[in-house]
């Protein structure tokens, strides 16, 4: 008789997220919904809330003038993302995300997301992703430009 393989290892319980305040987050921009934003069920689909992330991230890296989408030797690759969900968003529905960094690395950077229904004290979701930093041509890590380090510095929440 043979010994079956052992079965993997239960994952660790990971704590419940919990919905954040306003003041967790450094910068806000407002995103408006879309009627093709909301699914099946009258509520925007889990999907478009990693689209506003990216949205709130990027739009701010651009008005910073440290990302330039066309032609910069730089690009932020994702390498990670993940999203709670406390309360449903719909349209019509104006957005406020929230931005914070949470990790600065030599070459990459968590960002943290939290979107909040208009006048609402806690978000309605959160999540974060991951910015790996690489040559857009070879997509091999460099270190962040000390223009992105220094604006990304910014959104650090203190200590």
């Amino acid at each position: 008789m043979s010994a079956s393989p052992a079965a993997p290892a239960p994952l660790a319980a990971a704590a419940r997220a919990a919905p954040q305040t306003r003041d967790a987050y450094r910068v806000f921009r407002q995103i408006g919904t879309r009627w093709m934003d909301n699914d099946v069920y009258g509520h925007v689909n889990n999907v478009v809330y990693y689209s506003w992330f990216d949205t709130a991230v990027n739009a701010w890296l651009i008005e910073r003038g440290v990302l330039d989408i066309h032609h910069g030797q730089t690009i932020g690759l994702v390498v990670e993302t993940q999203c709670h969900y406390f309360a449903p968003l719909a349209f019509p529905q104006t957005i406020d995300a929230g931005l914070r960094v949470a990790r600065l690395g030599q070459s990459s950077v968590r960002y943290e997301v939290g979107l909040f229904a208009r006048d609402e004290p806690l978000c309605a979701a959160c999540g974060h992703f991951v910015h790996v930093y690489v040559g857009r041509e070879d997509r091999r890590p460099r270190p962040l430009p000390e223009k992105l380090r220094q604006a990304l510095e910014s959104l650090c929440l203190p200590d």
